[in-house]
């Protein structure tokens, strides 16, 4: 559990999430963020350690996407207070 809310007390990893929530699987790429390539790179990998995302390799392209059921399987109704309280915020 520690390790999941450490993963979504960063802004950037949070939008992340909320990205995935909204969009399913999507590029590395194809989220514009302020932070550089390498920290990017970092917050994937937080958040695949953390158990949140999967990543795949698509030819070139790595796709990530939300591991909302098995998150919500482990810890019931978290993931959906933290994004619904992300977005009232």
């Amino acid at each position: 559990m520690a390790h999941v809310l450490h993963a979504l007390s960063d802004p950037v990893r949070l939008e992340i999430v909320r990205e995935l929530s909204v969009r399913g699987e999507i590029a590395c790429s194809s989220l514009q963020s302020a932070v550089t390539k390498s920290t990017m790179s970092h917050h994937y990998k937080v958040l695949r350690e953390a158990g949140l995302t999967h990543t795949r390799a698509s030819g070139t392209q790595r796709l990530v996407s939300l591991r909302q059921r098995e998150v919500e399987e482990r810890f019931p109704g978290l993931l959906g207070s933290i994004l619904h309280a992300a977005k009232a915020a």
